[in-house]
């Protein structure tokens, strides 16, 4: 785990894909902030998703008790949601450096349309 710009933590795709790859209920969930019409080119399967457009209305849906892994395109978007959340009382929160760009391009699986 890294600590970004603004105090953020981040975490690689490479780590995020391995404490995902758990069969824990109290696991990692991924929580993928893009837009819709991002979502319906490439995705992470069961990610959860709650885009940044209308993020505060729905973050009190996501659960305190487990970590959550907050992703985008790049990690911008996900690097601001990421503070948002720890600002709002969320202890366990990681920004997904690089987003699902990176994602691709360490050849992890995405599912696409």
């Amino acid at each position: 785990m890294t600590t970004q710009a603004g105090g953020v933590p981040g975490i690689d795709v490479a780590e995020a894909a391995t404490r995902l790859a758990t069969d824990d209920p109290n696991g990692p969930l991924l929580v993928d902030v893009r837009e819709a019409d991002e979502l319906a080119v490439v995705r992470v399967a069961d990610a959860v998703h709650v885009a940044t457009s209308t993020f505060t209305d729905h973050a009190e849906e996501l659960p305190k008790d487990r970590p959550l892994l907050i992703m985008c395109a790049t990690g911008v978007r996900s690097a601001a949601v990421t503070g948002y959340l720890l600002r709002s009382g969320w202890t366990d929160v990681s920004n997904v450096e690089g987003g699902i760009t990176a994602w691709q391009r360490a050849g992890l699986p995405v599912e696409r349309g």
